[in-house]
């Protein structure tokens, strides 16, 4: 086994993933505070990328990729053009009192580049009744999320037995919030009142909005974009909470690509805070200022990006779980390797168990996505990922994964 110390596994795990946020933001992808917010409420992380970078000091991370660039020649350790622009200004980070972000007194404070109350988005489009699409974890907890936020939902599956199972695991999630004492039983009636189910698409002709939650497969989405353009009222919005497939090419099945954007909710939706709008450079800015408004309303945290694949979080996620399955390859201990992470960054789990939570057949399937986009030589999926899915090891799930569950 290698002899890696903890301090170097954190280091080799964690420089690549803060280079690459610096390039998402260098390229004007994403803003500063959705980059930090989508890692913060997506993962789980105590603070977002660009912030770490200001608190372990521009020059120092700018150092210590240059280090490993020399030693490995691989691009995603190069550090970023704008990482060596900041650091020649003088701009280090927290100790300087001016990074990524502006700091005062050990913390961060508002400058030019914090969002204001004035920016806050409002609701261009009337949303009264919201549709969803599908009846599986994810689409059941979107349907809670808006039922609770007090919007009437129409859920459409494909059976009426689908349908009762969406209801039931909503009966089951409200009945365990009135034991914590969080909801009464007059809010739970109230939140199943709003539900209807439907085994008929045409049951969401009155919908406002839509969200489709179905199987992350191309041809049934544009199957389905195509129904629902047909059967959906003029002015419905048309969204998907796909997180790999493209958005642009769900929009062009319809005759309203204006009205289609991306709502990338994170699992379970009840709980996480995180959604991920996605435009398309056709998507009308009052359809986006409306979801980002709709998804502050139900008590979510949005940010905004383009249609590209990984959006925010699986971009700067992936490439980082995929990293450290090659440090294993190269000797590193899995539990070695969680554990390192863990005490150093304060992630909520480490990288190998984050991986059978995900499944390590939708870990490679997104990080062949992201490979396909980028091109870059370092995201080709690590050959022990493709060895345990052919296994059959995909984590959680199957009680085998990195780590054994049996």
């Amino acid at each position: 086994m290698t002899q890696t110390t903890p301090e170097q596994i954190t280091s080799t795990l964690v420089l690549p993933y803060l280079n690459h946020a610096v390039r998402m933001y260098e390229a004007g992808y994403a803003s500063r505070d959705d980059i930090d917010a989508a890692m913060r409420f997506g993962c789980g992380y105590a603070a977002g990328p660009l912030t770490v970078l200001d608190e372990l000091g521009l020059d120092v991370v700018r150092d210590a990729l240059a280090a490993r660039f020399a030693e490995t020649g691989d691009n995603l350790h190069k550090p970023a053009d704008l990482l060596q622009k900041l650091v020649a200004e003088g701009r280090l980070g927290a100790a300087s009192g001016r990074g990524f972000h502006t700091w005062a007194d050990g913390a961060v404070v508002a400058d030019a580049e914090t969002p204001s109350a004035d920016d806050a988005p409002a609701l261009r489009h009337e949303i009264r009744t919201v549709g969803v699409v599908g009846t599986g974890t994810m689409a059941s907890g979107i349907v809670q999320v808006f039922a609770q936020a007090g919007y009437d939902v129409v859920f459409v599956g494909r059976s009426a037995d689908k349908l009762d199972g969406v209801v039931a695991g909503i009966t089951k999630a409200l009945d365990k919030a009135i034991e914590k004492g969080k909801q009464d039983a007059a809010g739970k009636d109230a939140v199943l009142a709003r539900l209807t189910g439907a085994t008929q698409r045409e049951a969401l002709a009155d919908a406002d909005i839509v969200v489709e939650a179905i199987a992350e497969d191309l041809q049934l989405k544009l199957d389905l974009f195509a129904d629902l353009d047909r059967i959906c009222k003029p002015g419905a919005i048309l969204t998907t909470t796909t997180s790999s497939l493209p958005i642009t090419e769900l929009a062009s099945s319809t005759s309203r690509p204006e009205f289609v954007i991306g709502m990338h909710f994170f699992n379970p939706a009840a709980v996480m805070k995180l959604v991920e709008v996605v435009t398309t450079t056709l998507t009308s800015p009052e359809v986006d200022e409306t979801v980002r408004a709709l998804s502050a309303k139900v008590g979510k945290v949005a940010v905004s990006c383009g249609d590209r694949a990984g959006f925010i979080v699986n971009a700067l996620l992936f490439p980082y779980l995929n990293d450290a399955i090659t440090l294993h390859e190269a000797g590193a201990g899995l539990v070695e390797i969680d554990d390192a992470i863990k005490a150093n960054t304060g992630h909520p789990m480490g990288p190998f168990a984050l991986l059978d939570v995900v499944g390590n057949d939708v870990s490679l399937a997104i990080q062949k996505e992201l490979f396909a986009e980028f091109k870059e030589p370092g995201f080709a999926p690590a050959a022990l990922l493709e060895q345990v899915v052919a296994e059959g090891r995909l984590g959680r799930k199957t009680k085998a994964g990195f780590h054994s569950y049996a």
